[in-house]
């Protein structure tokens, strides 16, 4: 055996516990190309400062085409929770609709005595089959 220790040991991987802890940050609904979550398939985005008007400001640059990222227009950009949407929406920033609206109007919705006798076949009622 080696005298040296186990160099898993010594150098245990951090980044998988801290992604957990992670929080999106979209500005308004739209995805944000500064949010931890967000990243390039390329590896190609760097976050960088930049001065404008005596202010700094972090930009995200693209290493492919040397300018700023373009965000989610992108065709390698993604997001680690995969809560980036085709239109440029956060998933994580959009409010779903409770699921008692949908089971209210179900409970509306009745099986009519009219119904056709293929569908009354199928789902298995047979005392609203009328022949």
């Amino acid at each position: 055996m080696s005298k040296n220790p186990d160099r898993r040991e010594l150098y245990p991987r951090r980044e998988f516990r801290e992604r957990e802890f992670l929080e999106p940050k979209p500005i308004g609904k739209q995805c944000n190309n500064l949010c931890p979550l967000f990243k390039c398939a390329k590896g190609a985005q760097v976050l960088s400062t930049k001065v404008v008007k005596g202010y700094t400001q972090k930009v995200a640059m693209c290493r492919l085409t040397g300018d700023q990222c373009i965000g989610y227009q992108c065709q390698f950009a993604y997001c680690e929770r995969k809560a980036l949407l085709p239109n440029g929406i956060c998933a994580f920033a959009v409010k779903f609709k409770d699921s008692d609206e949908f089971f209210s109007e179900l409970d509306k919705e009745e099986l009519g005595v009219g119904s056709s006798g293929k569908f009354v076949r199928k789902i298995g009622r047979r005392d609203l089959f009328i022949e």
